[in-house]
C-alpha cells in the first residue's frame, strides 16, 4: 500500500522515532505494513523469527511453572508398558513424591512418564507434563494437570532442570539418557546447584555404571568422585528419601 492517487509524497516523514525526509521517505505507515496480507510469507521460516519463537516458549514455560511447590522431575520411557513392573514403579514413585511434599514433572508422555503423572494425580498433588513436538507425537497424557508443548527440546530441557529439585531416571531410551547426560553434566560442572540424581532399577542401569567405572573413569575421562553424582536403587522408599535428603525437604 503506498501514497493515495493524487496526493503528493510528503517531504517529510515521522515512523515512531525515525525522522525520513525527501527521498527517504517511505511509502505508507508502519501499521500498514504490518496489516498487509499481501507479500512474501518466507520470513516466518527465518532464523531472526526462530529467536522470537524460541522467547516465547521460555516466556509460556516460566509463566506457566513459576508457581510451582518444590518439584522433582521424573524421566522414563515412552515405551514401558501399563502392565509391566516399570510401569507401576512409576506409579509408586509418583505418588510417594507427592506423599513426601513435591510436584511430579516428567515429559507428560505416555509410559514411564504416564506412570509418574498417574502416581501423582492419584496423591492429589500437582501433576506437570512437559511435552515435545515430534513427528510421532502422542500429545499429554491425561493423568496431567498442568501441560506446556514445547518445540524446541534446549527450552524444554531448561524447564526441566529450573523448576526441579532433583531427578528419579526410570529405565528409558536414547531420549532418557540424553536428559540423564545433561543433568549430571549440569551438576559436574556446577552450572546448577549441586542436586539429587536417583537412577531407578539396578540391573537396568549396571551396564551403564561400570562402563561409566570401568571405561570412562579408568581411562582418565572423569573423576571417581563424578560416580557420587548419582544414586542407583530398587526401593521407591530410598529414591524418595535420597531426594528427601539431599533437597532438605
Amino acid at each position: 500500500m503506498g501514497i493515495p492517487e493524487g496526493m503528493a509524497k510528503p517531504e517529510e516523514q515521522r515512523l515512531g522515532p525515525v525522522l525520513r525526509r525527501r527521498d527517504q521517505v517511505q511509502p505508507g505507515t508502519t501499521d500498514q505494513r504490518l496489516l498487509d496480507t499481501e507479500g512474501d510469507s518466507e520470513w516466518v521460516h527465518t532464523d531472526p523469527w526462530r529467536v522470537m519463537r524460541i522467547q516465547s516458549e521460555f516466556v509460556e514455560g516460566f509463566g506457566a511453572l513459576a508457581e510451582l511447590p518444590s518439584a522433582i522431575s521424573v524421566f522414563g520411557s515412552a515405551r514401558t508398558k501399563p502392565d509391566s513392573p516399570e510401569y507401576e514403579a512409576g506409579v509408586r514413585i509418583g505418588r510417594a513424591l507427592v506423599e513426601a511434599g513435591f510436584a511430579v514433572i516428567t515429559g507428560g508422555g505416555p509410559g514411564a512418564m504416564e506412570a509418574a503423572n498417574k502416581g501423582a494425580r492419584e496423591a492429589k498433588g500437582v501433576s506437570v507434563g512437559l511435552g515435545i513436538e515430534l513427528p510421532f507425537e502422542q500429545g499429554l497424557n491425561q493423568h496431567v494437570d498442568i501441560g506446556v508443548n514445547f518445540r524446541y527440546f534446549f527450552v524444554r530441557k531448561t524447564m526441566f532442570v529450573k523448576y526441579a529439585q532433583g531427578f528419579v531416571v526410570l529405565p528409558g531410551g536414547l531420549g532418557t539418557l540424553d536428559e540423564l547426560f545433561e543433568a549430571l553434566t549440569l551438576v559436574q560442572t556446577r552450572k546448577v546447584t549441586r542436586f539429587p540424581i536417583v537412577l531407578f532399577g539396578t540391573e537396568y542401569w549396571k551396564g551403564l555404571v561400570d562402563w561409566l567405572r570401568d571405561s570412562v573413569v579408568a581411562g582418565g575421562k572423569a573423576s571417581e568422585r563424578d560416580l557420587l553424582l548419582f544414586h542407583v536403587t530398587d526401593d521407591v522408599d530410598e529414591a524418595v528419601a535420597l531426594v528427601t535428603k539431599e533437597t532438605g525437604k
